[in-house]
């Protein structure tokens, strides 16, 4: 699979980190900063297409008590393989605000191209932020069959529906 190993992606992020604004940053309008949601106040869906395998989509719902906030870029990441789904389009970490009973949608293209080759792995973890363990969701419960087919995946940054982090990735519903 070709993706970027799991060491470079510390590294990255680490660097992000360093210049990104955080859910925790006071904005420039002065406002009161944004707790980043606790891992026990989200809920995190995956639920692959029923027509293309190869397309997950994810959720994540604040189903706490405040207003929280999420890293705007999910975690995905693909059983035993080294790395997570690129983001499309590329950026850098920072705020996705949460509102109770709030619910973001992101996309995720597993396969680059049909026809690509791909490795194939038994489940896929989804987190809303980065430091969260995120929830691991097997083949079977996506409804993808008995493994994920994973190539150079991408996934769309957290939407405010299903069909803007469909586009985003290129993803058309029918």
């Amino acid at each position: 699979m070709r993706i970027r190993p799991l060491l470079a992606l510390v590294a990255a992020g680490a660097a992000v980190v360093a210049v990104a604004p955080q859910a925790g940053a006071a904005t420039a309008a002065g406002r009161a900063p944004l707790p980043t949601c606790r891992p026990s106040a989200v809920e995190v869906g995956a639920k692959a297409d029923a027509r293309d395998k190869t397309v997950v989509r994810i959720t994540v719902t604040n189903k706490g008590r405040h207003v929280c906030a999420v890293d705007r870029l999910p975690t995905v990441t693909f059983g035993d393989l080294d790395g997570a789904a690129q983001h499309v389009p590329p950026g850098e970490s920072g705020p996705y605000r949460l509102v109770t009973g709030e619910t973001a949608y992101a996309t995720v293209r597993t396969v680059g191209a049909p026809g690509d080759e791909f490795r194939r792995v038994g489940g896929v973890t989804v987190a809303g932020d980065p430091s969260h363990h995120g929830r691991t969701f097997s083949a079977r419960e996506l409804g993808a069959g008995r493994y994920v087919e994973v190539w150079e995946p991408v996934s769309s940054w957290w939407k405010g529906s299903a069909r803007a982090a469909d586009a985003a990735v290129g993803v058309g519903r029918g």
